[in-house]
Order: structure tokens, then C-alpha cells, then sequence
């Protein structure tokens, strides 16, 4: 009985790491997936700090485990809809309507430039309530695909029907940054902070199992459905689906209680928009996150439309491969947050950050009939998006005062948002003036084969301002050989009675 009852903590250790890494998902920014701005497939509470880990939370009422419980199924519904109106549907939406470069670089990228709304959306969610906010702005960011379900008896011209396509995203995309905002705000107050990582880790688990099964779903009626021109079938079902699952998800929303009472919403200071500005730890990461989203921005939104255009990729394969991603970034998330605990944020985000800067440059390998290298690109997209995810999630936090977070949250939101989609308007117009394809070293390139080019140098330069940014209470690495030195320990002669081998020296003072 001894013997059995000693596995039990080894058990719930399992457990526990496991839910932990989910947890730490839930927490960071999944920059692969563009325009995940919604409750469900975002990061669910960027603006509070993380519960504290294998501490028992307090017994849940009732009323607040039924909420608990219907947000988790409301949060598996919203992948759904994300499947049914994510990047890779919009993407061939705007192929079926013939968009040019340039404007599939502009609907891709207006989900960051409605980071712009982050100010205001804070402003709605205080003067009138995070749960009256997030209900309305959420249901009609995903009511607004509904012309996008009826464009096929519209009647309208060519020009017409990519009008209504960069319009209807646009207002979802603005819609959904507000209801995201309030939804953010509404998570912090419902759930208690000791059982905030427990719950949020099994809610990213569910919602990633089915947003996984919806997207080859989705991935299955397109290639299926598709029309040999125009929209056919399979994109305007997905659409009234999209519509469809944003009913369901707001009923499921309104069955949770919120548990402020009315009056209690801080009051809005202005000043405080102010403090990010002026603060010189701030401005180093503001400055990092605008040159960061820019280098990334310039090839981020053409991946899709590389993969669909010139590798020939089905909509399956392309679900099948960001799965592979979304798994090597659960199982590599517990590394990550380990390493994150020993040496600080700053140092992580300058790997990663080294490492993702070679990533554009695996996509000038494969062709239409050699699909092989995306396996490097899965291995490391997945590996490194997952570290600087976590990295870019704490080292704000760590910046930022606790007066005043919510602002300096804000505007890192909005100054990455807006250079990411400046450089994809950008990317865009310069895909459009290079010819579609050219020879050069005997080989036949395409266009966006010089965005992914330029963004992998953009992305290396942008890397090396992360050695200027100051994490407090942790020892910042300013050149390569500093990172390899963190990262890569020597061994140590083992002595006798003496444990594993620990880390050089990881100073804790700044």
C-alpha cells in the first residue's frame, strides 16, 4: 500500500506540469495564429498576475462553478467559429475574390490595426460594464460575417464583393478587440485568482482540442466544396456557421453571472495613459514590440497565401500543420517556463527571438511537390513562437508598474498592433511591384519569397534591440555569446553525496 501510495504525488505532479503548460499557453500571445482577438482563442488575462502554483483555491459556490463550466464550453463553441473565420478562411476568401498582394496584406492585417480601439474599448468597458460590453461587442463582431454568408445572391460586382470583404473584417475586427477588452476585465473578476492557472490550463486544453478538430473540419468542406471560380459553396457556409456559433456563444456568455456589483469600476484616469511614455524601462519595451511586430508583420500574413497559390497545399494539410505547431508548443511550454523562473524573461525573448529569425528563411524551401522542409518549420515555429509567447507575456508584466498596468498593457498592444499592420499594408504594396515569378541563380523564385527575405533580416535587427530592454530582478544578456553562456551551462565535476549539476551562475539582481 506504501508502494502504491507513493505514485500518487508523482501523479499529480503529472497533472499538475501538464495543466501548468497549458496554463502558460492560455497566458501567451499566439502570434501564429493572426487575429485571435476573441474570448476563447486569445490570451485570457494578460493584465493579471499568475496564481500561485500548488496552492488549493478556496471552495466555488454554485453559481460560480456553473459559470466556470459554461465558459469553458462557451470557449470551445468560440473555436468553432474562429475555424469557420480565422486567417486561413479569410485567406481564401480573398483568393476566390481575386485580391491582389496588397489588399490581402491590408485584410490580414486590420485585426492588429484595430489595436488602435484598445484605449477607447477601456473606456467603454469602465463607463458601462465589462460584462454589458463584452455581450454586444462580442455577438456583433460575429454577427457581421453574416453578408459574407449571403454575398452569393448579393447581385454585386467583382469590385463589389471585395469592398463587403475588407469591410466585414474590418468591423469584426474592431468589434472583437472592444468585446475582447471587456471580456478580459470580466474573466479577472468571475474567476478567483488561486484557481485561475487550474482553470484557465483546462479551458485552453478543451478549446485547443476542438479548434484543432473544427479547423480540419473546415479545412475538409473547403476542398471538398470549393468552386472551380468564385466563392462556390464551402465559404459562404462557413460564414452563416461562423454566424451561426456566434448566437450560441453569446447565450452561453449571458448564463455567466458577473460577480462586481454595480458601482464598483475603477474610475478612468487619462493621466495614466501618459505613464508608459515617460517610463524609460517602458519605452524599451515599446520600442522592441514596434520593431518586433514590423519584421514580423511584413511576411506573417502572406504564409497562408504562399501555402494555398504557389505550394498547393489542401486546406487539411495546412489545419494538419498548425496542429503539429500547436502541439510542439504545449509540449515545449514547460521548458520555456522553467528557464523563464531561472534566468528571467529578457533572456528567453532574445533566443527565441535569434531563432524565429531564421523561420521566413525555411519557407524559400519547399515547392509544390517537395512539402518536407515545413517539417523544420513546425519543429521551430513551434519550439521558439512558444518561448517568446511566454516571454513577451511576462516581461510586461514585469515592467509594468501595478498603477497604471492596465495603460502600459495597452499601449504595447496598440504600438505592436499598428507596426504589425503598417508592415503588412507594406509587404503588400511591395509583393505587388515585384514580379509575380523571376529567375535568379538559376532558380525560379516568386514574390513573396522577397517579403519572407526581408522579413527574416527585419526580424534578426529587431532581435538585438532585446538586449537593450531591462527586466528588474533578473540578469539582462546583451550579445550572443552572453544568451549561449545562459542557456548552455558548462558541467561541473560531480562530487561525492552532491546533486545534478546546476546552472552557472543566474544572477537575480538587476
Amino acid at each position: 500500500m506504501r508502494a502504491r501510495g507513493k505514485r500518487i504525488p508523482v501523479s499529480a505532479a503529472f497533472r499538475r506540469r501538464l495543466v501548468q503548460s497549458f496554463a502558460s499557453l492560455a497566458t501567451g500571445v499566439p502570434l501564429f495564429r493572426p487575429g485571435a482577438s476573441l474570448p476563447g482563442s486569445s490570451a485570457p488575462l494578460l493584465g493579471a498576475p499568475p496564481p500561485p502554483d500548488g496552492r488549493p483555491g478556496p471552495p466555488l459556490h454554485r453559481r460560480l462553478r456553473a459559470s466556470l463550466k459554461v465558459s469553458i464550453v462557451e470557449g470551445m463553441f468560440a473555436e468553432v467559429f474562429t475555424a469557420c473565420a480565422g486567417p486561413t478562411v479569410l485567406t481564401a476568401w480573398a483568393i476566390a475574390l481575386k485580391l491582389g498582394p496588397f489588399l490581402v496584406g491590408v485584410m490580414t492585417a486590420l485585426p492588429f490595426f484595430a489595436q488602435f480601439v484598445q484605449f477607447p474599448a477601456a473606456w467603454l468597458t469602465l463607463c458601462f460594464g465589462h460584462r454589458r460590453v463584452a455581450l454586444t461587442a462580442v455577438c456583433l463582431s460575429r454577427l457581421a460575417l453574416l453578408p459574407l454568408a449571403l454575398m452569393p445572391w448579393l447581385g454585386l460586382s467583382l469590385e463589389g464583393r471585395q469592398h463587403l470583404l475588407l469591410a466585414v473584417a474590418g468591423a469584426s475586427a474592431v468589434l472583437a478587440v472592444v468585446g475582447n477588452n471587456a471580456w478580459v476585465a470580466w474573466m479577472g473578476e468571475l474567476v478567483p485568482g488561486a484557481v485561475r492557472g487550474r482553470f484557465f490550463g483546462k479551458r485552453t486544453a478543451l478549446t485547443t482540442l476542438m479548434g484543432t478538430a473544427a479547423s480540419l473540419t473546415a479545412g475538409l468542406l473547403m476542398d471538398r466544396l470549393k468552386g472551380m471560380d468564385g466563392v462556390g459553396l464551402a465559404l459562404p457556409m462557413l460564414a452563416l456557421a461562423a454566424c451561426v456559433m456566434g448566437v450560441v456563444t453569446t447565450l452561453m456568455m449571458a448564463a455567466q453571472h458577473d460577480p462586481a456589483p454595480p458601482g464598483t469600476a475603477p474610475k478612468l484616469e487619462l493621466k495614466a495613459t501618459l505613464l508608459p511614455w515617460k517610463d524609460d524601462g517602458a519605452r524599451r519595451v515599446l520600442l522592441y514590440q514596434v520593431a518586433w511586430n514590423a519584421a514580423v508583420g511584413v511576411s506573417a500574413p502572406f504564409f497562408a497565401l504562399h501555402s494555398l497559390q504557389n505550394l498547393k497545399m489542401t486546406f487539411v494539410i495546412m489545419a494538419l500543420h498548425a496542429a503539429a505547431v500547436a502541439g510542439v508548443r504545449v509540449l515545449t511550454a514547460p521548458l520555456w517556463g522553467r528557464a523563464i523562473d531561472r534566468l528571467g524573461a529578457q533572456p528567453v525573448l532574445m533566443l527565441c527571438s535569434l531563432g524565429i529569425s531564421a523561420i521566413p528563411m525555411l519557407w524559400l524551401l519547399p515547392s509544390a511537390g517537395t512539402l518536407w522542409p515545413l517539417l523544420f518549420d513546425v519543429l521551430l515555429a513551434g519550439a521558439l513562437w512558444s518561448g517568446h509567447g511566454l516571454a513577451i507575456f511576462a516581461l510586461p508584466l514585469t515592467v509594468a508598474p501595478r498603477h497604471g498596468r492596465p495603460f502600459y498593457l495597452a499601449a504595447f498592444a496598440t504600438a505592436g498592433g499598428l507596426a504589425y499592420a503598417a508592415a503588412a499594408a507594406l509587404g503588400g504594396a511591395l509583393a505587388a511591384r515585384v514580379p509575380q515569378q523571376f529567375m535568379l541563380g538559376g532558380h525560379l523564385w516568386v514574390n513573396l519569397h522577397v517579403l519572407f527575405v526581408v522579413s527574416s533580416v527585419a526580424r534578426l535587427g529587431a532581435a538585438f534591440l532585446a538586449a537593450r530592454v531591462n527586466e528588474p530582478g533578473a540578469a539582462t544578456t546583451r550579445t550572443v555569446a552572453q544568451v549561449v553562456e545562459r542557456f548552455l551551462p558548462r558541467p561541473r565535476p560531480a562530487t561525492a553525496g552532491s546533486r545534478a549539476p546546476s546552472p552557472p551562475r543566474a544572477p537575480t539582481g538587476a
